[in-house]
């Protein structure tokens, strides 16, 4: 079965650019229209709107990305299963996490996989902890590391293993949040806040706001751990982020934790997967390794 025209249908649908998708799926822009245009054919549908300007997906290719993406993780799966009837397990898995999650908790995780499997290459996408789960759910990536929501989707394994406290972190130098302020409360209303532009410990920090009837002044809503991090530690004001992102930052010198702490739950860090992706043998060997370990 050839699937190489869904493999270029789908990067196409992720770049929204020719030339760019042909440079990744190693074609020529030439190669990649004819391609894109047999599977139009064959599927009697535009999937496409090109101008000069820009590409963008139809209502039909909007709906055929997912069945796509589908399609190819029902054919590696079983390429993978009778492969490993017969020899040692090849072929490659995506991973999504953050900068912090690829340095920390995946580093001896890889190193141990790889000595066990070394037939197994690993594509690595690092990025928002926040988006980690729905690349998962999107069919964008196999396994992601992440923080476990409140609320589990059905299709998803989840399995823990680690834990951090959710904190404030201040420049080393936080006197100046504290002059002519008579209460903790008024603290947290007027000091510059840095905080998650979305995810799990936004909503938790929104949720403990409401409790405490406090209306912060946000100076900075963004995206990514390590960026709340730079910008506390240049003195923009204070930030909230998971204790372990402190922990393991080249910048932990320069922040601290902050006087004040809000009282959150901590986030419960682990590995998450579709459910049927751990049909899969490779994917069900890094799922197994990572079981072993907790």
């Amino acid at each position: 079965m050839d699937t190489s025209r869904l493999k270029l249908f789908i990067k196409l649908a992720e770049t929204c650019h020719f030339q760019r998708a042909a440079e990744l799926c190693h074609v020529s822009p030439p190669t990649l229209t004819r391609n894109i245009q047999q599977l139009e054919e064959a599927l009697n549908c535009k999937l496409f709107e090109r101008s000069n300007r820009s590409v963008l997906l139809t209502r039909a290719g909007e709906s055929f990305l997912p069945e796509a993406r589908e399609l190819l993780r029902h054919w590696e799966t079983l390429k993978e299963s009778l492969a490993s009837q017969t020899q040692e397990l090849s072929g490659s898995i995506s991973i999504y996490c953050s900068v912090t999650a690829s340095y920390s908790f995946l580093y001896d995780i890889l190193a141990e996989f790889r000595r066990a499997h070394p037939g197994i290459a690993i594509t690595l996408h690092t990025g928002d902890p926040a988006l980690a789960m729905q690349r998962v759910v999107n069919g964008e990536e196999d396994i992601a590391i992440t923080a476990r929501p409140e609320t589990l989707p059905g299709n998803l394994e989840f399995s823990r293993f680690s834990s951090s406290p959710l904190i404030f972190i201040a420049p080393q130098n936080d006197q100046l949040f504290f002059e002519n302020k008579k209460d903790n409360k008024q603290v947290l209303q007027d000091v510059p806040m840095i905080i998650p532009e979305r995810g799990l410990a936004r909503e938790r920090l929104n949720s403990w706001f409401r409790k405490m009837k406090i209306t912060p002044q946000l100076y900075a809503q963004v995206s990514g751990n390590e960026a709340i991090v730079s910008m506390v530690s240049l003195g923009f004001g204070i930030g909230l982020v998971p204790k372990i992102v402190v922990d393991n930052s080249p910048l932990a010198k320069k922040v601290k934790a902050f006087s004040i702490q809000p009282d959150l739950k901590p986030y419960d860090v682990g590995v998450c997967v579709l459910s049927r992706r751990l049909r899969s043998p490779l994917v069900h060997a890094f799922w197994q390794q990572l079981k072993n370990r907790i």
